[in-house]
């Protein structure tokens, strides 16, 4: 052993015993001749290793055995054609099914095992498919390949969460060809598709078919949109309307402009109006928007509790040109002339040289008698919808206020409310055998959305109620589609579904023996 620019160096070679020929496994010790191999091996101390070992060529004694001659091989260290030891290709094969590619030969770099991306991805293919006998409980999902254009099928085995298979295609011929191969399957857990209803029915007529209750709540969610949508009136009747007077909510700096400077009449005018608002219950950027100020002015003047706060934070006033024509611009604006051009072409004949605008921020503190006081804005379907899915306990005061008063606006939208928490009780106590009697009361009511919805549990039902009292879902599934979404990003996207499919099945099985 010796070490060489930074590469430690292993120089071996084979005893002098008997070799079996991989053939016949008869024994031989005559040499044909010998050759150098050489290795590459786990770093050892942060330096790479490099194996140069002579090996034999033996003949075979055996007259009736095909083979001539035979390379021996060293168990535990070489194999035919490799230009790796067991250890390294191990690591390597890990490396690949962590990182794949490019961001796996980085690593494997890291190491002091260069190779190639395309290395690795063949590595990674060639390791054979993870065993699994078929699950008594299969979970189905979809997935995207390319979103929008290109989807896929998810099998796992709900009871241990191990991916069983990747099909491309989502449609009921795909699920139930997959199904016909693979027999035996007792439960199967899906979404409300219909493709993979009929799939499910085709491929395992006698499988329990489980409809799963995250998308019966979702399912719910859309039709209690398309409802609260019908009636988009009630909700601008629940928006409360407010106006403050001028007086209330502004300075009137008219009659003081004569005692403070135009810059600290619009100081002490803007924290009255911003502080005026906020105790109405309007928000910074509602307030930045409605004066037409920036955020920062805003939240500053929020935070400073007197006008004080902010003129001691003011530089002293710089002298303008227009100082000494103010008096002479009180005196018009008590007169009445207002119009800002024409006091700047007055101006200009007294002497005056500074610009139009310098005239028109000096009058802009008079001309602010009144605000208008934005009304609160009604709640959107979306949020109306969102706080009726959600549960009583976990929305906010001024949330449940509001929807509140948007419930009192309507009977409709308060019997529709009725009912989504009945169904939310069914859904949580899995207590599907009432599930007739709120189909029953649903009915009764004038609302369409809901009646759409129960007509399709009822298309769907022996899924449904399955679905409502058994304590089967789709949660597995869902987890490992965000697991394929994970693997499509690190592989950028790129990936064609045979290396997706396969670095699924093996990162799920690495996970879990490690685990």
């Amino acid at each position: 052993m010796f070490s060489e620019c930074g590469v430690i160096r292993l120089v071996a070679r084979t005893r002098d015993t008997d070799v079996a020929c991989p053939d016949c496994a008869a024994l031989s010790s005559r040499v044909h001749s010998t050759y150098g191999r050489r290795l590459a091996d786990t770093p050892v101390g942060d330096r790479p290793v490099l194996i140069k070992l002579t090996v034999r060529r033996l003949y075979c004694e055996n007259a009736r055995c095909s083979r001539r001659t035979f390379a021996e091989q060293v168990e535990g260290l070489t194999v035919r054609y490799s230009r790796r030891t067991p250890a390294a290709r191990r690591v390597l094969e890990a490396v690949s099914v962590a990182l794949a590619g490019r961001a796996g030969s980085r690593l494997a770099a890291a190491l002091h095992l260069r190779v190639s991306r395309t290395t690795l991805l063949r590595a990674v293919m060639a390791l054979p498919d993870p065993a699994w006998t078929v699950p008594r409980v299969l979970g189905v999902d979809d997935f995207a390949t390319r979103r929008g254009q290109h989807y896929g099928t998810v099998l796992i085995d709900c009871e241990t969460g191990q991916p069983l298979d990747l099909l491309h295609g989502r449609d009921a011929a795909t699920l139930a060809g997959w199904l016909r191969k693979h027999p035996g399957s007792q439960i199967i857990c899906r979404d409300r598709a219909g493709s993979y209803a009929d799939g499910a029915r085709t491929g395992a007529p006698n499988a329990v078919q489980v409809a799963d209750r995250f998308h019966l709540w979702q399912n719910l969610g859309t039709a209690v949109e398309r409802s609260v949508s019908r009636h988009n009136n009630c909700l601008k009747a629940a928006a409360v309307t407010t106006d403050v007077p001028a007086s209330e909510a502004a300075v009137d700096v008219a009659d003081a402009t004569t005692e403070i400077s135009p810059i600290e009449a619009r100081i002490r005018e803007r924290h009255a109006i911003v502080h005026a608002l906020l105790a109405q219950g309007h928000g910074i950027r509602e307030i930045a928007r409605e004066l037409h100020m920036g955020g920062n002015t805003v939240r500053r003047t929020a935070r400073a509790a007197s006008p004080e706060e902010l003129l001691s934070r003011r530089r002293q006033p710089r002298p303008s040109q227009l100082d000494p024509y103010k008096p002479h611009l009180d005196n018009r604006w008590v007169e009445g002339i207002t119009n800002a051009i024409h006091l700047h072409a007055e101006l200009q004949e007294l002497g005056y040289r500074g610009s139009y605008q310098t005239i028109s921020d000096y009058l802009r503190p008079r001309r602010r008698r009144r605000i208008r006081v934005v009304t609160p804005a009604p709640p959107s379907v979306r949020q109306v919808t969102g706080r009726m899915m959600r549960h009583p306990e976990h929305l906010g005061d001024d949330a449940s206020q509001q929807f509140t008063n948007v419930l009192t606006q309507c009977p409709e939208l308060t019997a529709l409310h009725g009912h989504v928490r009945a169904f939310a009780e069914i859904l949580t106590t899995r207590s599907g055998q009432h599930l007739k009697d709120w189909i029953t009361a649903t009915c009764a009511d004038d609302l369409p959305g809901l009646h759409t919805f129960a007509v399709g549990l009822e298309k769907d039902w022996d899924a449904v109620v399955q679905g409502l009292t058994t304590r089967w879902n789709s949660g597995p599934v869902e987890g490992r589609v965000n697991h394929i979404k994970m693997l499509k990003r690190q592989m950028f996207g790129r990936a064609k579904l045979p290396l997706l499919r396969k670095r699924v099945l093996l990162t799920a099985t690495v996970r879990r023996h490690t685990e």
